[in-house]
């Protein structure tokens, strides 16, 4: 038998070595040098720097945004908080000025919290568990619907419809519940209360928490459902033994913005709510504490000199306070992610 001839007479092979790789070090015969043309001085692709450059850049513009809001708001409203007590709003002080304040926004931000909390979380849940697909997917764009609803609207709605019809539930509770301090009465005849104000927030923060409780809940595992039920648990006890525990980072995180999204709103307050500089936790009376956002834009057309500054310094407080809630909520979700069952 004779041998091929290439074998024979020690002629190179045209065939790529073992390797795979071409006699010239690439796979597609092109020149070493027009590898290098694409790739920067670091060894990386020229795309691969201008993607990192705009994300790093855009991460910077973030940070310095904030930090150019909070310099403007510490130095507009310094002005406010070295001057004389007399020479504020109200003759007593900043911190008698902003306390009513601060607590009529933190007091409408839980009332928003306390309503939309269970109702996300079930809507959540009937989204990603009970619903059929088609109907899930049709109810999920609903609820994203009302993020985009403008809070003018909100408030329009919480005037005109909400308040009025509320009024016989505030009489119903301040002659059955009026024992209790926040149903003490005597109840407002126009609606415009605070409780009012919390209910209108509510509906404004239900679909960022609906939003992300659904997220959240979708992504426990599948063999952890599938292991609940063929040990026999029901549909709700599945839920309340896997998918609950796995989420409640993400409930508290969801909730956490919310807080964040209510503490900052300012027109649809502004409209429904019939404020006064007092601090009350009577909900249904018609005389009722301010938020910082609603007292802000409701006083400074009218407001000059040390006044502007005086309500600067307030929104500088309300900076601080959203700051704190939504590090908190990215501390949460941080937490999460490290220690979910998910990583198990």
């Amino acid at each position: 038998m004779t041998k091929p001839a290439t074998a024979q007479s020690g002629t190179p092979s045209s065939d790529p070595p073992p390797g795979g790789d071409s006699p010239r070090g690439t796979s597609t015969g092109e020149p070493p040098n027009a590898e290098s043309r694409r790739r920067g001085r670091s060894g990386k692709r020229i795309g691969d720097q201008i993607f990192s450059g705009t994300a790093v850049g855009a991460g910077v513009l973030i940070l310095v945004t904030l930090a150019a809001v909070a310099a403007f708001l510490l130095y507009e409203g310094l002005p406010a908080l070295v001057a004389d007590p007399e020479e504020l709003p109200g003759g007593e002080g900043f911190i008698a000025y902003v306390t009513p304040l601060l607590f009529g926004t933190v007091l409408a931000a839980v009332i928003a919290l306390v309503v939309a909390t269970p109702l996300a979380i079930g809507i959540a849940l009937f989204i990603s568990h009970y619903a059929p697909r088609r109907v899930a997917a049709g109810l999920g764009y609903l609820v994203d619907l009302l993020a985009a609803v403008p809070s003018v609207v909100y408030g329009l709605w919480g005037i005109f419809f909400l308040a009025p019809n509320i009024v016989p539930v505030y009489q119903w509770l301040e002659e059955y519940l009026g024992f209790i301090p926040f149903f003490a009465g005597p109840a407002s005849a126009t609606g415009r209360t605070m409780l009012t104000a919390g209910l209108v927030l509510a509906v404004m923060i239900l679909p960022i928490m609906t939003a992300v409780n659904r997220e959240v809940f979708l992504q426990t595992p599948r063999l952890q459902e599938e292991a609940s039920l063929a040990l026999g648990a029901t549909r709700w006890e599945m839920i309340r033994m896997t998918v609950l525990p796995f989420g409640r980072s993400g409930i508290i995180s969801g909730s956490m913005l919310g807080l964040g999204r209510a503490l900052g709103e300012t027109l649809a307050v502004a409209m429904v709510l019939s404020a006064s500089d007092v601090i009350t936790i009577n909900l249904i009376d018609s005389v009722n504490s301010s938020t910082i956002a609603a007292n802000i834009a409701l006083d400074f057309p009218e407001s000059s000199g040390l006044a502007v500054n005086a309500l600067i310094a307030t929104g500088l407080v309300l900076f601080a306070l959203t700051f704190v809630v939504n590090f908190a909520a990215r501390a949460v979700v941080a937490r999460r992610r490290d220690f979910s069952g998910a990583n198990a």
